[in-house]
């Protein structure tokens, strides 16, 4: 098969010209799609597959969301990965006050008046009912329950892609800890089909299931929020003792580290903690790079739409994100780029 590789997406057979793909393929196929093993059939709540993914790692990648987190970060980008279940964004700027959710809402969670129409998240049980016969998606289920067999199906259909670039699966949320077992069965069913594989870890988690699942990660993407103690308990919920414990050990371990680095202008952009970040990386043996994550606002409209209010800061231009990097950069021999 020199030159091509074959794989089946769905029930359509596509063939894909690629220069350089090795002879034989790492992964078989059965009625359609991939022959798995067995203990795939373990489930968990996910909110996104993005495809096509550059930020998450190296080379090409997917990257699957999973619901739930330990922390509130105040900037949360992703306000709809908090919650472990499912649960229902509402836009009312799309909303027609046809009716067909108040007729088809098992909870009676939908009124509409005469110009107006709410949700009384208290009645709603994320069933999606609603979300299902709305006419123009201002209601939209967030969060589904899927099997490992059924994420790796659609990860996989941009194998060649991974094979070319150095790319991968990358398991984000939300916190991929809070679902261990299909995080942990997820990674696992991955190397075996030889995928390189990333962790976004918020790092408040066991430390014993961290050491399980180590060694079926190629790299950890390890956020540091915040460096002074109780500013970490103010900005996130927690105190930090755990996450900067849990990181020690992953490094003592041996386990390749890139620092993930959120920086939100008036809460943690000041110069002792960029400097901290720098001090953090000198002390560690096996952090390749630190990433500048600068804050971006697109988890405020999520938030309106889940009913909830949120945080807001100003989006800070180039000229400070550089100055940032910069900042970090002068006191760490590891490299600092913006994310």
């Amino acid at each position: 098969m020199s030159g091509f590789l074959y794989y089946i997406d769905a029930i359509m057979l596509t063939v894909v010209v690629d220069i350089g793909v090795a002879d034989t393929l790492q992964w078989g196929c059965e009625k359609g799609g991939i022959d798995f093993p067995e203990g795939e059939d373990v489930m968990g709540c996910v909110f996104d597959i993005q495809r096509f993914s550059l930020h998450d790692g190296p080379g090409i990648r997917t990257t699957v969301f999973l619901k739930g987190c330990p922390l509130q970060c105040r900037w949360c980008h992703n306000p709809e990965s908090k919650r472990r279940s499912s649960e229902l964004l509402f836009d009312q700027r799309k909303c027609l006050l046809c009716g067909a959710c108040t007729a088809t809402c098992p909870t009676h969670a939908h009124a509409l008046g005469a110009k107006e129409h709410t949700v009384d998240r208290a009645r709603c049980v994320g069933c999606g009912a609603c979300a299902a016969v709305c006419p123009t998606g201002c209601l939209e289920l967030v969060g589904t329950e899927r099997t490992v067999d059924e994420v790796l199906r659609e990860v996989m259909r941009d194998a060649v892609f991974y094979q070319n670039s150095g790319g991968g699966i990358t398991l984000s949320g939300g916190e991929p800890l809070l679902q261990f077992d299909f995080t942990y069965s997820l990674l696992a069913a991955a190397k075996a089909r030889g995928l390189h594989t990333c962790l976004e870890t918020c790092g408040f988690a066991d430390a014993e299931k961290l050491r399980r699942i180590a060694p079926l990660v190629d790299i950890f993407l390890y956020d540091y929020k915040e460096s002074d103690r109780e500013r970490h308990r103010a900005y996130t919920g927690v105190y930090n003792e755990q996450i900067l414990a849990n990181l020690a050990m992953l490094d003592e371990t041996g386990c390749s580290i890139i620092l993930r680095c959120p920086i939100i202008p008036t809460l943690n952009d000041r110069t002792e903690h960029l400097e901290a970040i720098a001090r953090l990386a000198e002390k560690l043996y096996h952090v390749t790079e630190i990433h500048v994550e600068p804050y971006h606002a697109l988890g405020v409209s999520k938030s309106a739409r889940l009913g909830e209010e949120s945080f807001r800061a100003e989006t800070p231009d180039e000229e400070t994100v550089t100055a940032w990097v910069a900042a970090i950069a002068a006191h760490t021999h590891v490299p600092v780029r913006k994310a």
